[in-house]
């Protein structure tokens, strides 16, 4: 698990301030997921590859203004910390190259994105989903 980013070196972006949570295992992916957000201007938290370890992130308290789950990471599937996540009221997006009948009635009412990912937009949607929360 890698340290959040450094907000001072942070540029200014529609993402300024915003604390991401993100859960992916694959390695490329979790990285330009990374570059991206933080050319916005989010602190990442993460990329976290384990679950385990992401628990460890909810159990520090750690101020998380939203997260993006990979549903399946090394072959677990990610519901549990989506629930810790709900429990504490921090909105979430899956992504997935699992279609969104795969999550169940429990989840239906959360964002999926499939992979490949658009990154522009899934950006705008995190800050949609952020105002809206």
């Amino acid at each position: 698990m890698s340290a959040p980013s450094n907000p001072e070196s942070v540029p200014s972006g529609p993402l300024t301030g915003r604390r991401i949570l993100v859960v992916e295992d694959e390695y490329f992916l979790a990285d330009d997921l990374q570059r991206h957000f933080v050319s916005l201007g989010a602190e990442i938290i993460g990329p976290v590859a384990y679950l385990d370890d992401a628990a460890e992130v909810l159990k520090a308290d750690a101020p998380i203004d939203v997260a993006l789950l990979d549903i399946n990471v090394r072959s677990e599937m990610v519901f549990p910390l989506a629930r810790l996540l709900r429990s504490r009221n921090v909105p979430f997006v899956f992504t997935t190259g699992y279609d969104k009948k795969s999550l169940g009635s429990e989840f239906m009412d959360v964002q999926v994105w499939e992979k490949p990912l658009d990154l522009p937009r899934l950006a705008r949607s995190l800050t949609a989903l952020m105002a809206g929360h």
